[in-house]
């Protein structure tokens, strides 16, 4: 845990790892349930106190990791003895517990030399996950671990597609695992794996309760918004006034402005509201460069 900040061991590109020291500032001190629609890789119930995690993705891999993950909190141990075997089956490097990458290969190629390294064998294992019918999460978990930008990425059809990372099972991947292992033991969670509108709608809401969303932002091109319109915002948006008319607290993080591009419709719904400008960089999938844009957080008390 790095400055008393866990990273989720998904490693999800755009989570709010880096975020959540500034974000948890701007939430109450008391929290009775964290309530989560849009709950990802899961940085910030990682690192928010809560007395209880109510948690949602519409994403059934996301929560089928997660699941997976939290039914190992008490043997930790044999979950890795379980991961080290299908790394060594198809003959992953695995640098958290050995350097096996040859020298020549780093000198030849020093800033790709993990993707050369374990291609064929991240291939092969791609093959099996797909062959296997996609349900194995120990494999999936490894694509995940292996793969390009750490991405949960599948075709039209469904079927996993996500070419080989430059990066293995390292010291980082075992401390996040570590981290959510030991976080996770003393939280008491609830996981959902629904459309935000079911989710929501479906919850008998206590006076105590904070929601906090992190939806799909509407004016930028990561891979996880390709089922985010205008529409979606506009019923997102009108979900929350009618939460707030009700009395339920929520904050809800979202960018205001991309790369020239301005989220209008948000603009305007947050100037009833508290807008609490957050200091951000975000990496796109497709570039993989970092741009400055204007994240906020906005809530109703």
């Amino acid at each position: 845990m790095k400055d008393g900040i866990a990273r989720s061991p998904l490693f999800y590109v755009g989570d709010k790892y880096k975020l959540v020291r500034e974000i948890r500032t701007h939430l109450p001190r008391q929290i009775g349930r964290l309530i989560e629609p849009f709950v990802g890789g899961g940085s910030v119930m990682m690192n928010v106190t809560a007395d209880n995690y109510l948690l949602n993705d519409i994403d059934g891999n996301v929560i089928a990791l997660h699941r997976m993950l939290m039914g190992h909190i008490n043997n930790e141990d044999e979950f890795y003895e379980q991961l080290y075997g299908i790394i060594d089956q198809y003959g992953l490097s695995l640098s958290y517990r050995a350097d096996v990458v040859p020298q020549g290969l780093k000198k030849a190629f020093p800033k790709t030399y993990y993707s050369r390294y374990n291609k064929e064998a991240y291939l092969r294992m791609k093959a099996d996950f797909i062959e296997g019918g996609q349900q194995d999460m120990g494999r999936l978990y490894l694509l995940l671990i292996y793969g390009f930008n750490h991405m949960l990425r599948f075709n039209g059809k469904g079927v996993f597609n996500l070419p080989v990372g430059n990066v293995d099972f390292n010291k980082n991947v075992h401390e996040a695992l570590h981290d959510y292992f030991s976080l996770l033991a003393q939280k008491q969670t609830e996981w959902h794996n629904e459309d935000f509108r079911t989710f929501l709608n479906g919850i008998d809401y206590r006076e105590d309760d904070l929601i906090y969303l992190d939806p799909p932002y509407l004016i930028t091109f990561s891979e996880y918004n390709k089922l985010w319109n205008n529409e979606t915002e506009k019923e997102l948006l009108d979900l929350l006034d009618e939460l707030n008319n009700r009395g339920v607290h929520f904050a809800i993080s979202n960018v205001t402005h991309y790369r020239g591009r301005t989220n209008d419709m948000f603009l305007r719904w947050s100037e009833q509201y508290n807008v609490h400008s957050i200091k951000s960089n975000y990496i796109s999938f497709n570039d993989n460069s970092i741009k400055q844009f204007n994240e906020v957080l906005v809530t109703n008390y």
